[in-house]
């Protein structure tokens, strides 16, 4: 019988989920940044491979919100847990040994699916010191996402743990989630690469055409900030900050479609919309509804 679920992904901001999650699949498709709090929506990635199939959810970093936002980012990822049959809880090897994932989510109670505990950038440290970072006894896994080193061990630990079951998507999906999504994801990147500060944090993307009979193909999209100031930031002299970004976005469409691509990039002013239900709504994140934990 084969195996199929979903594996959730957790962990606290900028301990490498959205690298795992690429090395996995073994195609781009979280984006990645050294800031924190890149990711704000679930991924989804799909990896099939002799009889079992995981459906693994990329999520939002652990954080104490600070505001709706990030308290949509909040609630996607709990939902996540939720909804798992397998939770690999990622945490960076450097920095110690980690809280339980009850402390590092602040669950009222432990999960009900099997939680795996993964210490990312382990070849970052002495292989001496690698138990010091396993808590308390816990049998870890120990990888680095960027190399792919322990990446073997934890995939056969989490076909182990799969519950029996038909495939829940065709063997040849990489993803349930549609096109649009990962261009604006790209082109986010793209502002998160080339702008500092708070910027990047006050960017949304959204794509409003999508012109696949066009040659080369035609996506227009727009880059939400929430100040006219940012929106001077991101233009730049002259436009050539959003001409930077634009060349920077288009190459990593075209790679991840596989075409040739003319990215049209808008920037308009969305007041607030961080702190905006109905903005937020707009762009996809969903609020939690008064369930918690």
């Amino acid at each position: 019988m084969p195996k199929s679920g979903i594996v959730t992904v957790v962990g606290k901001p900028n301990v490498g989920k959205s690298t795992l999650l690429n090395r996995i699949v073994g195609q781009k498709l979280s984006i990645t940044s050294p800031k924190p709090q890149s990711t704000r929506d679930r991924v989804v990635g799909i990896y099939t491979a002799d009889d079992s199939q995981m459906v693994i959810l990329d999520t939002p970093g652990l954080l104490n919100p600070g505001y709706l936002l990030q308290q949509a980012m909040r609630s996607t990822a709990l939902s996540a847990l939720d909804e798992a049959d397998v939770i690999v809880y990622l945490a960076d090897a450097t920095e110690g040994k980690p809280p339980s994932l009850v402390e590092a989510a602040e669950l009222t109670s432990s999960p009900k699916a099997p939680v795996i505990t993964v210490l990312n950038k382990s070849d970052a440290i002495p292989a001496s010191r690698r138990d010091e970072a396993a808590p308390g006894g816990e049998d870890v896994v120990h990888i680095s996402a960027l190399t792919g080193d322990g990446i073997p061990e934890l995939m056969a630990r989490i076909a182990r743990l799969l519950p029996e079951s038909p495939f829940l998507y065709p063997e040849d999906d990489i993803s349930t989630q549609p096109v649009r999504f990962f261009v604006a994801e790209l082109v986010r990147e793209s502002v998160l690469e080339q702008l500092h500060d708070e910027v990047p944090y006050a960017v949304a993307v959204q794509v409003e055409e999508f012109r696949e009979e066009r040659s080369p193909l035609y996506i227009r999209a727009v880059i939400y900030v929430e100040r006219d100031s940012q929106k001077a930031i991101i233009i730049g002299s002259g436009g050539a900050q959003i001409k930077s970004i634009g060349e920077s976005a288009r190459k990593k469409v075209e790679a991840f479609l596989g075409t040739k691509v003319y990215l049209d990039l808008w920037v308009k002013v969305l007041a607030n919309w961080r702190k905006n239900p109905g903005s937020l709504s707009r762009f996809g994140y969903q609020l939690a509804t008064g369930k918690g934990k």
